[in-house]
């Protein structure tokens, strides 16, 4: 019989490792090959997760919303709208390192992914497209008609700092535009 908890806890690093790779070296110089070795899984044993690579992207694609819901629920729970997107933007500052070091990863695979054709190339647009439609419902509960495009504004201003953080490699970027994108919030409710 099938050790279930052994079996999801060889899925879930699969999907950990694709993760690191994929956001380390891109989505096409990524292998299931090399993506086994990362999660010390035996090669062969990819194919019994996942049929083929873009399965794998698939189930990278659905952590990262997994994530962001989690995220965007705990955000939830914050007092008022302007203090959820104020929020939002600190969301980011924990890997800030990182992006500086090898960009975004949510950003990177979505920019990657809208290159691809097929599902995989509409994929990347769903984990960026819950979090602005997050944001928008935030704008729109202070009140705002043009809560869709300040979405976009805020996730420009997020995003935008992390490609900045990574292209002069300076963490600090993401730091100063969460507190310039505060104030912008302050200034909008």
């Amino acid at each position: 019989m099938t050790d279930l908890v052994g079996d999801a806890g060889k899925r879930e690093r699969l999907i950990e490792s694709a993760k690191t790779l994929i956001h380390q070296q891109g989505v096409h110089p990524t292998t299931l090959a090399a993506v086994a070795t990362h999660a010390n899984v035996p090669p062969g044993n990819v194919y019994y997760y996942f049929k083929a690579k873009d399965d794998l992207v698939r189930a990278v694609v659905d952590d990262y919303i997994s994530q962001a819901n989690s995220i965007l629920a705990e955000l939830d729970r914050l007092g008022t709208p302007a203090s959820r997107l104020k929020g939002l933007t600190r969301t980011w500052l924990h890997v800030a390192d990182t992006v500086a070091d090898h960009g975004c990863p949510v950003g990177s695979l979505c920019a990657e992914l809208n290159k691809c054709d097929g599902p995989l190339g509409e994929a990347g647009a769903e984990i960026l497209g819950r979090v602005t439609d997050w944001a928008e419902a935030r704008f729109r509960q202070l009140g705002r008609r043009d809560a869709p495009d300040l979405a976009m504004a805020l996730m420009s201003g997020i995003q935008g700092s992390a490609l900045l953080a990574n292209t002069f490699r300076d963490a600090t970027i993401m730091t100063r535009q969460s507190r310039h994108l505060e104030k912008w919030i302050d200034s909008l409710a």
